[in-house]
């Protein structure tokens, strides 16, 4: 069985034999299939039919989002009898989600990854006894709200939303935040604001619905169009005590998150890779052109070997990765690395893509044009190409070439 072929595989069937060339999926235990399966056939049957109009229409298929939560795929019953699901699953799922849409595995890991993350890192043990199974079944839904209007690269010293101490112990915020996803139909936002008091950032639950909170849908967007993207303003917003995360007090701990959270979006990017090759190779071997198929042509094959180069550069990157930080290694310079570089070959696969499907491939119709539009953002979030090559820097060299 190829890769591109849409029914559920079998027990002792491989998911990604074409575009996982080097067979990572070997990783994967026999337990742990069957659940990307179950996925990949929801997908294919429920998800697929639905994109492209609801790409064009920049709406997100809400009626995809409660069958998604139902395949029970975050930390599967089957998977953890011994403890939380491996991050190697946790990666295939997200490469799973990504390869058929970046905005469903945006909206997912908005939940999965970020969210989770948040609670995860900067929770009190006591807060994440409550407010764990919540985030894992989703009846807790909650945002990661940390990027601001002005703020994006260097909120680490611009972050602006500000949080003031009240005399019976709980705080107003007063803000603004910008590019939150999924934020008009979580319960709560993670807010990111700096104590007034000691200049250091706190993070606080935010009710959606609270007095004080407006929520404006970001239009206009030619990427992760379905993907529903909001600014907050924050006015005189009252939160208890108990509900800010205990355990961040200062941006170190916002950026062990990030640093747990990047590695999230490489294998986003690798899964945009993987979902545009595969377009294109399907569209190269059914396309007809002087009277031979258009895969037949050396300039074409030359293309679609760069791409699963770059697919498979990109899964030996994130793989790696995956492997290193279940052994508990966590350092910025591995998650910038993984991050920048899948995007990097992310960018080149889509556009050649892009290149071998030729007009047809500015259409909906192939799945290409959704592919090399979604990857803009995916390049640029969770830390821009620059960004992460000087996080690289940094630790080649010792030397900070951050500007001060």
């Amino acid at each position: 069985m190829n890769s591109l072929t849409t029914t559920t595989p079998g027990v002792g069937a491989r998911l990604y034999s074409t575009a996982d060339w080097y067979d990572a999926e070997s990783l994967l235990t026999e337990d742990e299939r069957p659940v990307l399966a179950r996925l990949r056939d929801f997908l294919d049957r429920e998800a697929k039919p639905l994109l492209a109009g609801y790409w064009e229409r920049g709406e997100f298929p809400e009626q995809l989002a409660r069958p998604l939560i139902d395949l029970d795929l975050m930390e599967p019953a089957e998977l953890t009898q011994d403890g939380p699901a491996r991050g190697i699953y946790q990666g295939f799922r997200i490469f799973e989600l990504a390869r058929t849409d970046a905005s469903l595995a945006t909206w997912y890991t908005a939940q999965a990854g970020l969210f989770r993350t948040a609670i995860r890192v900067g929770a009190s043990e006591d807060q994440q006894a409550e407010w764990m199974p919540k985030v894992i079944d989703f009846s807790l839904k909650g945002v990661f709200s940390l990027t601001e209007p002005e703020s994006g690269s260097d909120i680490a010293g611009g972050l602006s939303t500000t949080a003031r101490r009240q005399a019976d112990g709980s705080w107003i915020l007063d803000g603004a935040k910008r590019w939150i996803g999924g934020a008009a139909t979580a319960d709560v936002l993670a807010v990111f604001a700096r104590d007034i008091a000691d200049g250091q950032v706190k993070a606080f639950l935010v009710d959606r619905k609270a007095a004080g909170v407006s929520l404006e849908k970001i239009s206009g967007k030619t990427s992760l169009r379905m993907m529903q993207n909001a600014h907050i303003t924050l006015t005189g917003v009252r939160v208890p005590e108990a509900l800010r995360l205990h355990n961040v007090n200062s941006f170190k701990d916002v950026a062990a998150m990030l640093r747990a959270m990047r590695s999230d979006v490489a294998w986003i990017a690798t899964g945009i890779a993987a979902g545009a090759f595969e377009a294109a190779l399907a569209y190269v071997n059914q396309r007809q052109q002087f009277g031979r198929s258009l895969g037949s042509f050396q300039l074409v094959q030359e293309k679609l070997a760069r791409m699963l180069g770059n697919v498979t550069a990109s899964l030996s990157l994130v793989v790696r990765l995956t492997e290193q930080q279940a052994k508990g290694i966590y350092r910025d310079q591995d998650s910038a690395l993984a991050k920048m570089q899948t995007s990097l070959f992310m960018r080149d696969t889509v556009a050649l893509a892009r290149e071998v499907v030729g007009g047809n491939g500015i259409t909906l119709a192939t799945d290409v044009a959704r592919f090399h539009a979604d990857a803009e953002a995916v390049y640029s979030y969770e830390g821009t190409h620059e960004i992460n090559a000087l996080i690289i820097g940094r630790a080649l060299t010792g030397e900070s070439a951050f500007t001060r």
